[in-house]
């Protein structure tokens, strides 16, 4: 329920493009989400490098915030979470320190928020990359495709 809640907060600041591109896109049965990062309630981003100014716990906190901006997008652009049948791919980009290497305990914090709202439809092929530099100076950046029923 708590996920939900926060959802549904969030639907109404859920962040804009900040490019020349959209939230999502349909085709066919499926919905594809640019990507989002970890934009806390103040506006401000969950910012800096994995392994130097910031933890894999922390890594993975903004990765699950950034789940529930992706979530509130789905309710936003489907109207109901319901619509969803499953989650089918997620891209997950770690802004990390040259020796940083724990890039899939951080996405993890997106997946693990996935699975708690879809159950076993929450379950996805994934990839959880290291990048030094991401839009923003955020920690993380996630984009994912649903599948629609």
């Amino acid at each position: 329920l708590e996920e939900y809640d926060a959802i549904n907060i969030l639907c109404d600041k859920v962040p804009d493009a900040i490019g020349s591109y959209v939230d999502a896109v349909r085709v066919g049965n499926l919905l594809f989400l640019s990507g989002k990062g970890p934009r806390k309630a103040d506006g401000e981003y969950i910012k800096g490098r994995l392994g130097k100014d910031l933890t894999v716990q922390e890594g993975y906190d903004a990765a699950r915030l950034t789940g529930l901006i992706q979530l509130a997008v789905l309710k936003k652009e489907l109207g109901s979470l319901k619509k969803v049948k499953r989650v089918v791919k997620v891209n997950g980009y770690v802004r990390s320190d040259d020796e940083f290497s724990d890039q899939p305990k951080v996405i993890n914090g997106f997946s693990d928020l996935m699975i708690s709202v879809f159950g076993n439809m929450g379950k996805h092929a994934r990839t959880a990359l290291g990048t030094n530099s991401l839009p923003l100076g955020m920690a993380v950046e996630v984009e994912m495709v649903v599948e629609l029923n």
